[in-house]
């Protein structure tokens, strides 16, 4: 344990160089380090690691010849301290800003990508939510990585993954929805078949069909309409995206009332149909949800007309909605 505390402190030692070369090489080294060395990871965070890669974020590869990129490995370095040092760098003056950065410019891709991951495993940690949530600075570059019709595979699911996490927090709901995370998450669900995108997707939609905001913001993407497609075994929807489309339609009769409700029965008999074959085959939650919006959308007071038109019959019913 000596051995490799004492090459922590070198390595930082290292990092506090006017050398540039000197610098480069010894990030590169903690990139490696704490990669394949978990047990390292604490020592290299506690010999004071965190500030200094978090300064390096900053650097492009073009302001330096000795490594093709400082940044890439400054901050996937960071992304493998994250692992065992969260409090180390949420504690960091300027961590979240220096990350922001390079969210707004990558010098490339996998740059982007483990600052997404890193803001990711940050969230980790319920009480980080609501900080990391209020910087604006971090929310609108993973919502415009989603818009943009060239973003690499992983970016996006890195992305997806942090705004999840960031989802989570009630009160980022609607700030999520401000920014127009909206119209790219239901765009991933109709236009990209790549199971996971479509999975992850909907579980942040699952989050925002939750807040008061997202009611007219799901209506101009005709949201309801995708939810209740998915439900349908027809079009071929994983177990995990039918149950997120049910806990979303749910989540939106609950925070929308009648008003949401009456979109999902004027859907008629296919509605019922999906909502229905999820509660008889789908998983527990699955059957808790579905269950559960069954009891909004026909329960209480509906004409016999709609019983009819969904198949549901209840005689003693014949007051409208």
């Amino acid at each position: 344990m000596e051995v490799k505390r004492r090459t922590a402190r070198c390595l930082v030692k290292r990092l506090k160089s006017d050398s540039d070369q000197i610098r480069t090489e010894a990030i590169c080294e903690l990139r490696l380090l704490s990669k394949h060395d978990p047990e390292s990871r604490l020592f290299v965070s506690e010999a004071g690691a965190i500030p200094l890669l978090s300064q390096s974020l900053y650097i492009s590869s073009s302001d330096h010849h000795t490594s093709p990129n400082i940044q890439e490995n400054a901050v996937a370095a960071l992304l493998n301290l994250s692992i065992s040092s969260r409090e180390l760098l949420m504690s960091t003056p300027g961590l979240l800003d220096s990350l922001s950065h390079v969210l707004r410019y990558p010098s490339s891709p996998a740059s982007f990508q483990a600052a997404a991951a890193t803001v990711y495993s940050l969230l980790v940690v319920d009480h980080y939510r609501p900080i990391i949530g209020s910087k604006l600075s971090i929310l609108s570059p993973l919502i415009d990585l989603l818009r943009s019709p060239n973003s690499p595979p992983r970016s996006i699911k890195d992305s997806l993954k942090a705004l999840f996490a960031i989802s989570l927090y009630p009160l980022n709901r609607p700030r999520l929805v401000d920014l127009g995370v909206v119209p790219p998450l239901f765009s991933l669900v109709v236009k990209d078949s790549r199971l996971g995108f479509i999975e992850d997707s909907t579980a942040i939609i699952a989050q925002l069909a939750g807040c008061y905001e997202s009611i007219d913001a799901f209506r101009k993407v005709s949201g309801v309409s995708v939810l209740v497609d998915l439900l349908d075994v027809a079009t071929g929807s994983s177990t995990r995206a039918r149950e997120n489309a049910a806990s979303a339609l749910l989540n939106l009769v609950q925070c929308g009332g009648e008003k949401v409700a009456g979109d999902i029965r004027e859907m008629g008999s296919a509605a019922l149909a999906g909502i229905s074959e999820l509660a008889e085959t789908g998983s527990s939650r699955a059957k808790s949800k579905a269950e559960a919006l069954m009891s909004i959308l026909f329960s209480g007071s509906c004409t016999e007309r709609h019983h009819q038109e969904f198949g549901v019959l209840n005689s003693s019913s014949s007051s409208s909605y």
